[in-house]
């Protein structure tokens, strides 16, 4: 498989230790226990891959930069918000989608091909768990790979969308300053001020990326599927997430109400390490393919 072969990416990963051959032991037996794994995943499993995170030490984009991802009532409320947007997104689209699942992300694949994984459900928005095959799947807060129209709910892909892009804004050119965790890159306003975006095909109305952003919430409907698969588990692992966004950690809070058994693997404290059975600090790509 090309992606096993390529070399993890760690410049956005939080430096540590490699895995203890005690912690391998622990997190094999809490794997062998299961039956029906749910697993939750966040931006620590993307790292390696080459996606920046929010809140890593040291490395997510906060730690970094002073930039925030865009609020979902500025980008309903503002053209401008909409704009720029668009504008960094469409810069930073071929990069953001050319990123390839790493050796966790396989893993995953595996453990629900062999029945072990009994859902998955991720807070990235980055569409790699789909690429490695994963079908037992819920994307939480969405997918950047898909665009969708607020007024009349016409779907698109986000691939599309570039190619309309391209055409509205033939002699548009703009040098990207980083990339940051949702895809998008760092543009000044002057570069954006002459930027063109499309409206729906079907009714023109405002066009918007099929991902929950930061202010917004996720649906009932989804909140309750989640919480259905993981009432069928019987323990839940947490890869790659410190579990500070209560669209996720609710979970968590959920399988601690029933009892299930928690083992969180992350770099650096989480939200649920005073409650977890097994706390592991290591990189997910690491340690997930010891695993058998």
């Amino acid at each position: 498989h090309p992606v096993s072969r390529a070399s993890p990416n760690w410049t956005f990963v939080p430096a540590c230790l490699p895995p203890d051959p005690m912690e391998v032991e622990e997190l094999q037996h809490f794997v062998s226990n299961s039956k029906r794994l749910f697993v939750m995943t966040g931006a620590g499993i993307s790292t390696e891959s080459g996606i920046p995170d929010y809140r890593s030490e040291g490395v997510g984009l906060y730690a970094r930069t002073d930039r925030r991802p865009v609020q979902h009532a500025e980008f309903i409320r503002s053209a401008s918000a909409r704009q720029r947007y668009w504008a960094r997104n469409f810069v930073g689209w071929p990069q953001f989608s050319s990123h390839q699942p790493n050796k966790a992300h396989l893993v995953l694949r595996d453990w629900e091909k062999l029945g072990k994984l009994h859902w998955l459900v991720t807070q990235n928005v980055d569409a790699l768990h789909t690429k490695a095959g994963s079908q037992r799947l819920t994307e939480l807060h969405g997918c950047t790979h898909r665009v969708f129209c607020l007024a009349c709910g016409d779907q698109m892909l986000r691939s599309e969308l570039q190619e309309h892009f391209t055409a509205l804004n033939p002699t548009w050119k703009a040098e990207a300053f980083g990339v940051a965790p949702d895809g998008d890159v760092f543009l000044t306003d002057e570069q954006v001020s002459n930027f063109q975006v499309p409206a729906c095909r079907k009714c023109g109305g405002i066009l918007k990326p099929d991902v929950t952003f930061f202010g917004d919430t996720v649906s009932q409907e989804k909140v309750s599927f989640v919480h259905q698969r993981l009432a069928e588990s019987d323990s839940m692992l947490v890869a790659g997430s410190s579990m500070q966004v209560y669209s996720g950690y609710r979970f968590a809070l959920a399988a601690r109400e029933k009892k299930l058994p928690i083992a969180v693997l992350n770099i650096g404290p989480t939200r649920l390490d005073h409650f977890a059975s097994l706390k592991l600090n290591s990189r997910c790509g690491e340690l997930l393919p010891l695993i058998v």
